[in-house]
């Protein structure tokens, strides 16, 4: 029954909370690993240590302050380069893609 249950898990669908709360996971095991304490990114960053506790036990923080801990803490590409390339399922997505390339805005279907 465990092994149904945990291939199960794999087919969830993320939703906005989860992947925050996963993200502050992934956070503060990165920070444990460069054996950096709050307060460390917290000055190395700009951002306050109470921005960072919160990120690690609820998820929550501003889009810049993530940005400034995670310079902090060296993923400045990972996070710059989040929307740098398409994505697309199918062929048919592909070719709207380089339908639309180059476009400055979207427009209504």
């Amino acid at each position: 029954m465990n092994n149904i249950l945990s291939v199960l898990d794999n087919y969830t669908f993320d939703n906005a909370d989860d992947i925050a709360k996963k993200l502050a996971a992934d956070f503060r095991a990165r920070r444990i690993e460069k054996n950096m304490t709050r307060e460390q990114v917290a000055e190395k960053s700009g951002v306050a240590v109470s921005n960072i506790i919160r990120f690690e036990q609820k998820g929550l923080i501003s889009l810049k302050n993530l940005i400034g801990i995670a310079m902090a803490m060296e993923y400045t590409a990972e996070v710059k380069n989040i929307f740098d390339q398409p994505k697309f399922s199918t062929m048919e997505e592909l070719s709207q893609i380089r339908k639309n390339s180059g476009k400055k805005k979207a427009h209504r279907l």
